[in-house]
């Protein structure tokens, strides 16, 4: 895949269900400081990146640092699987606040190929659940019109990235 590249102070949202390769893609690609991920903010609250009664207070933190980052013009790459319109209605809105721009990186990986990852992970997801986010997949259309900035849709198959649009 060729490397995606940002500028300072882009805010970068990784989409796809559990398995799908996203914080792979993360730490080949971005510093460990750029990237704030929903599984470490619940380990900061909880000790446990497991820890599902912890999500609210972890979303609490990643959205502090996500706008810290944009107040001094960080890129900030958001590690959470991002499927539900109104988790990234809340990003989208922090963006313009400190005038930054937003990307999007989808990841377009079929169902078998993001079960078999899951299956092999430390922290393996129920099988349905990742089914049910699969499914939640939004297009590189519906994200445009959301109001992303950039949207970039990665795809196991090809290995590649593709700009919607």
């Amino acid at each position: 895949m060729t490397a995606l590249t940002f500028s300072a102070g882009v805010l970068c949202a990784l989409i796809g269900p559990p398995g799908a390769g996203k914080s792979t893609f993360a730490r080949r690609y971005f510093k460990p400081t750029e990237i704030i991920s929903s599984d470490f903010c619940r380990a900061l609250v909880a000790d446990d990146e497991n820890d599902q009664s912890a999500t609210g207070d972890a979303f609490e933190v990643l959205h502090l640092i996500v706008d810290k980052r944009l107040a001094r013009g960080r890129l900030t790459v958001i590690d959470a699987t991002n499927l539900r319109n109104p988790d990234r209605a809340r990003l989208l809105d922090r963006a313009p606040h400190w005038k930054r721009p937003t990307t999007a990186v989808i990841f377009d990986v079929p169902l078998a190929t993001v079960q078999a990852q899951n299956a092999g992970r430390t922290r393996v997801v129920p099988a349905h659940v990742v089914a049910e986010f699969h499914g939640l997949l939004p297009t590189v259309d519906q994200l445009h019109d959301e109001g992303w900035d950039a949207v970039h849709l990665f795809s196991t198959l090809t290995r590649r990235s593709r700009t919607g649009r």
